[in-house]
Formats: C-alpha cells, sequence, structure tokens
C-alpha cells in the first residue's frame, strides 16, 4: 500500500492512463503539474510534478465525476504494471 502513494508509483499510474483521459482530466494534470513547484530535495522535479498533477486530477474527479475516477481506478487494475517505459513523459 505505500508504494502507491510514492509519487514514483502516483507518476508511473498517470503515464498508464495515457491515451485514456479527456480533454478536461489532462486540462487538471497539466494544472496540478505546473503547481507542483520543486518538489523534495531528494525527488526528480519532473516526477513529483506528474504525482502531483495525478493527485489533482483524482481529487477533481472524486468531487465532480466519482463514476470516472472509478472507471479509471478499474482500468490502472486491469492494465499490466510495464504497460508503459519509465522514460515516457506525461500528458501536457
Amino acid at each position: 500500500m505505500v508504494e502507491e502513494v510514492k509519487a514514483e508509483a502516483q507518476a508511473r499510474a498517470l503515464r498508464r492512463l495515457d491515451g485514456l483521459l479527456r480533454t478536461e482530466e489532462l486540462e487538471q494534470v497539466r494544472r496540478g503539474r505546473n503547481r507542483a513547484g520543486r518538489g523534495p530535495r531528494r525527488g526528480n522535479p519532473a516526477t513529483y510534478g506528474q504525482a502531483t498533477g495525478f493527485e489533482t486530477m483524482l481529487g477533481w474527479l472524486f468531487l465532480r465525476n466519482p463514476g470516472r475516477l472509478a472507471e479509471l481506478l478499474d482500468q490502472l487494475e486491469e492494465l499490466p504494471p510495464n504497460l508503459c517505459s519509465p522514460s515516457h513523459e506525461s500528458p501536457s
């Protein structure tokens, strides 16, 4: 369970959803990523930004469209964990 709250795991989950996200969801990811700042001292700022964007989108969906949130979380459970490479960039 701890793995799922790490920035690396959240950034990886966002990459796994690449191609499934709607325009408004991508906008929330972008907004969250842009507000992330530098992140922790020892972490990768890009990974931290992706994780913050992912968290922003999850919170937005929780409030606005819980059904869609459940749909995306179900997709994460169904998709193979190695669906994307670690160097793949997150959605803009």
